[in-house]
């Protein structure tokens, strides 16, 4: 066991200081990526032509987003090399942290979505759902940009664990979020009449996406903390491509993949007032 063992940290070791390694875990990691990034393409084309006459529904935005963080992600790693030494310091934590930021915008959304539904079902006032999302957003932003910006001023080991903590935090009330309002919402279903049309279906659709969106906040949050404290977890360097392509997996690859599956059904097709189907 302790030769195993031994075994296991020495390839650790050699692979995390192998700069072959490194741009194949890189490469592989912006190939998946991009085949995220093509998937929500498709289906948003798919909606687009299924419901050509509405414009930004949440459905569509909620694609268009998956496309842009994916494919920010995909060039980011297919670059990976070259970012770490761009000067000044700031364009690399720019470029680093700006797809985490738009991941959590794109998930977010989808907990004002089933917010919106769950409100409109209870009869419950939703003026403020929107720009409440709005406000948490736009807080995020320019508590990042104020981040980025005392760092590039005067940068120090605490302003890096304070970024990382801020991280942290706002993963953790993205996973409060999903359960909050996908619990709500799936026992809001679970007390509809058995035979109601879809039920099962919408029930393990939202069962399913907040299990998911739960789980990959609270890893995020919970190994963004860790990184704050320890060098090792550090996922913004060049020299930990195995920790990096775990954590991409875990927190973004594998979860908007399965939200993707999940999500799949296109919107009903409206139906012209001149055609009337034989009954």
């Amino acid at each position: 066991m302790d030769d195993l063992l031994y075994g296991a940290i020495d390839w650790w070791e050699e692979v995390n200081d192998s700069k072959a390694w490194q741009s194949r875990i890189f490469y592989s990691l912006a190939a998946a990526y991009s085949a995220v990034a093509a998937i929500a393409l498709i289906q948003l084309i798919r909606i687009q032509l299924r419901v050509p006459e509405y414009g930004w529904t949440t459905q569509k935005l909620f694609h268009f987003l998956n496309v842009l963080v994916n494919g920010v992600r995909a060039v980011v790693f297919s670059f990976r090399r070259q970012v770490q030494y761009l000067k000044p310091v700031i364009l690399q934590s720019i470029i680093l942290d700006l797809p985490g930021l738009l991941f959590f915008t794109t998930y977010t959304l989808l907990i004002l979505f089933w917010a919106e539904i769950y409100h409109q079902a209870r009869s419950l006032p939703n003026d403020n759902l929107r720009p409440a999302f709005l406000g948490i957003n736009t807080f995020v932003y320019i508590a990042q940009i104020l981040i980025w910006l005392a760092t590039w001023w005067r940068p120090s080991s605490f302003m890096e664990i304070f970024s990382k903590m801020t991280f942290a935090g706002i993963s953790l009330v993205a996973a409060v979020g999903f359960l909050l309002y996908g619990g709500r919402l799936f026992l809001m279903l679970r007390r509809f009449p058995i035979e109601s049309k879809g039920r099962q279906k919408k029930l393990r659709e939202v069962g399913w996406v907040t299990v998911i969106c739960f789980t990959c906040f609270t890893i995020r949050s919970a190994i963004m903390a860790w990184s704050a404290f320890d060098k090792q977890a550090n996922l913004d360097v060049l020299n930990h491509p195995i920790l990096n392509a775990i954590y991409y997996l875990l927190v973004e690859i594998t979860p908007s993949a399965l939200v993707l599956y999940i999500l799949r059904k296109l919107p009903p097709q409206r139906v012209s007032n001149q055609y009337h189907p034989i009954q």
